[in-house]
């Protein structure tokens, strides 16, 4: 009997074991796709490629690089402008600004090569097909285009040393969950490996410089590009609403006009909260639009492989033929270009729709003055440095300042008041 119970025993295990073994065959099966050299530049030469572009066309791009830290932690971000004319004039505030960010999450490569693909058609050396010349050009008189083709520089480098999952920064946090609107609240199904949102709001240096460049630019339009499905996203991501009034209006039509004629209904249209199943906390295109005031705030998702595997992200966020990839490429770039010609019939009535819902902007000291000195390096080429050393400096003398006025003011006024207490009443008789 003891040696029969002995064989069940054994038996038993053998077949668990046996279990467990397949389990872990077959993920250990399935196959991981690389990332297709012959497609995807890596970052350092997507960002040679455009360094040469802006030096072959100076009288159309300009490309600063912006260095950022703090914690030991440092950051490195490129941001390049397109203008026609205020390059020479100086004058970008007469022009509809756009602001384009793409690869703010590591694994996202293809947003960085359709980064790439729309500079280069910017400066004429590649072209859409069937777009008149001269109504193109035109339409980008009108323009000033700030884009920053790798937000997020050091999770990108991170892939491509092989963490092909990876969407957060070089310290592991989400750069769109850093963002100060409705920040760090969490989900039930929240995934510290996918949604750190950082110690506090503007905790990275990424997402502090990016923060500077809107405030100081100050566009009509920012498009936060993403991968991973097909959709066409408005405010808000935190909350299942949109907007209310004629602002939403605006922005749905557009999307739908993008949708129809670029994305052949097939992208998803709507809040990002609302549509893609799930809230998000934190994020750039809410702060864009709630405390920026950007009157058109979007996020494209470009594109998305939902057969893949969980763990296959390559191929889940980024095409892998060459079909497919120019093909996503080229609808999205003719995409962008429809916003670019639409936009600035809207510029009119992005002002007076502003203040008609009495929608000024309020920003905290400390944005105003990181706005403000990113507004003067772009204007008179003031290294970065005075942003990272003289900040706190600057924003404590601006502290004190108003302090010592309010100081002053309330002894004026209790200077003034004793006075007039001491003067005798004289009363007001009829005559």
């Amino acid at each position: 009997m003891a040696s029969l119970w002995s064989f069940l025993f054994l038996l038993s295990s053998f077949s668990m074991f046996a279990c467990f073994s397949s389990v872990s065959s077959e993920e250990n099966d399935i196959a991981i796709t690389p990332i297709n050299r012959d497609l995807y530049h890596s970052s350092s030469d997507l960002l040679e490629q455009i360094n040469s572009l802006v030096h072959r066309h100076p009288d159309k791009l300009t490309m600063e690089t912006i260095a950022n830290g703090n914690k030991g932690y440092q950051a490195e971000m490129t941001v390049v402008t397109y203008s026609r004319s205020s390059i020479k004039d100086g004058d970008d505030r007469s022009k509809f600004r756009i602001l384009l960010s793409f690869g703010q999450h590591g694994r996202e490569l293809v947003t960085t090569e359709l980064a790439l693909r729309i500079l280069s058609i910017l400066s004429e050396e590649q072209f859409l097909p069937n777009v008149d010349r001269d109504a193109f050009n035109s339409t980008l008189d009108k323009l000033v285009i700030k884009m920053v083709p790798v937000e997020n520089l050091n999770g990108r480098k991170l892939v491509e040393q092989g963490d092909l999952c990876e969407r957060r920064n070089g310290r592991g946090v989400d750069l769109n969950r850093n963002w100060s609107v409705d920040w760090g609240k969490k989900e039930k199904d929240y995934d510290p490996y996918e949604e750190n949102p950082g110690t506090a709001p503007f905790s990275e240096p990424e997402t502090q410089t990016m923060r500077r460049l809107a405030l100081s630019f100050d566009p009509h339009v920012w498009i936060n590009v993403h991968s991973g499905m097909e959709a066409l996203f408005m405010p808000y991501d935190h909350k299942n609403t949109t907007p209310e009034g004629s602002a939403s209006q605006k922005m749905r039509s557009l999307l739908n006009r993008v949708n129809k004629d670029h994305c052949y209904d097939r992208c998803m249209v709507g809040s990002g909260g609302g549509s893609v199943g799930y809230l998000a906390h934190g994020t750039a295109t809410d702060y864009m639009y709630d405390v920026v005031k950007v009157p058109m705030a979007f996020t494209f998702e470009m594109y998305g492989d939902s057969t893949a595997s969980a763990k296959d992200c390559f191929k889940m966020f980024n095409p892998i033929d060459h079909a497919t990839f120019n093909r996503v490429l080229n609808d999205w770039s003719a995409a962008f270009f429809e916003i670019f010609k639409t936009g600035p019939n809207h510029m009119d009535e992005a002002h007076s729709k502003a203040a008609a819902s009495g929608q000024e902007k309020f920003v905290s000291i400390d944005e105003y003055l990181d706005g403000y000195l990113m507004e003067r390096k772009n204007r008179y080429g003031k290294k970065i440095e005075v942003l990272d050393l003289g900040m706190q400096e600057i924003r404590t003398y601006f502290r004190l300042f108003l302090l010592s006025s309010v100081l002053l003011l309330f002894m004026f006024c209790s200077r003034i008041s004793k006075s007039m207490s001491s003067r005798p009443i004289v009363s007001a008789l009829p005559l």
